[in-house]
């Protein structure tokens, strides 16, 4: 459930209560009526949603290889040699489920990030369970292989921990809210709110962070490092925010999240999501009712 970290003082609760969006109103008036069910595997599987972006000429990370059936793998000590840094996930996988970090080559296999070590055989299992459905509810699934990321020099300062991302609701092709979801000790690298990740609020027009959040909880500073999480400017923000929206163009889906990181040199779309979370209204210190029906009524 959403926290309620800016709603507790009196009057402004109930008026602030008001203006934010809902899980059932998130799907009754926006999720359904602008996305058709049809359309949801587009959203859904990662590598469907790569083959559509890049064909639209938006920057995703490079697949390097992708495996469906345990027969696939019989050359996978061939398949990975040539990389020293790759990322293993399920492409229908959900909340970060499954997805594996290798950063550096040893003599005896690859390490994660934050040194665990992994032989060959460790990933062999690990993709076995990725195409047996372990990470996408029993269903039989596809491991992506693709490019570790090396994220921009300004979010490394922001947080050494992991990948950090950027969240986008695009509603009818318009930006709503953005937030940055930035790892911590606490989601072990990972950029899941429901792990421990911060939640950081973008100023759409300008790309400045505004808020965040830890937990539901306000905060200032990341909780591991002690940097500042208020006031520091997005890099290639206007990027980002044409790539959400051309995105948004490149899908039939009209209401969506669209997820981004930054690299050194520029922003990728790592995936869509046709259900965004509605925590980005905390981490936004606004809600999403008000946003939206004012688009509506603009867009009429």
């Amino acid at each position: 459930m959403m926290g309620l970290a800016w709603l507790k003082q009196g009057k402004r609760f109930v008026d602030a209560s008001r203006k934010v969006l809902g899980m059932n109103q998130r799907n009754l008036e926006y999720v359904y009526p602008n996305n058709a069910r049809s359309d949801f595997p587009i959203a859904d599987n990662k590598l469907l949603t790569k083959q559509i972006l890049s064909k639209a000429g938006v920057s995703v990370p490079e697949t390097y290889i992708s495996y469906s059936s345990f027969f696939e793998m019989r050359h996978l000590e061939q398949d990975l040699a040539a990389y020293d840094s790759f990322v293993i996930k399920p492409a229908q996988g959900s909340g970060g489920g499954g997805i594996l970090v290798m950063s550096s080559k040893y003599k005896g296999g690859w390490k994660t990030l934050g040194g665990t070590p992994y032989t060959l055989e460790d990933i062999r299992k690990h993709i076995a369970d990725i195409i047996f459905g372990v990470y996408s509810f029993g269903l039989s699934d596809i491991a992506i292989i693709e490019a570790k990321i090396e994220q921009h020099e300004a979010l490394n300062q922001l947080s050494p921990f992991g990948l950090t991302d950027v969240r986008m609701i695009v509603c009818q092709h318009q930006p709503v809210l953005s937030m940055l979801r930035v790892p911590t000790q606490d989601s072990d690298g990972k950029a899941n709110l429901h792990q421990g990740a911060l939640g950081v609020g973008i100023d759409i027009q300008s790309g400045e962070a505004t808020y965040a959040t830890h937990f539901g909880e306000a905060i200032t500073k990341h909780p591991d490092t002690g940097v500042s999480l208020q006031g520091f400017a997005l890099p290639f923000w206007q990027d980002i925010v044409e790539m959400s929206i051309k995105t948004a163009m490149s899908v039939p889906l009209k209401y969506l999240g669209v997820d981004l990181v930054v690299s050194k040199d520029k922003p990728m779309v790592l995936e869509i999501n046709v259900r965004p979370g509605i925590e980005i209204q905390n981490a936004n210190m606004i809600g999403m009712r008000k946003i939206l029906k004012a688009q509506a009524t603009g867009a009429k």
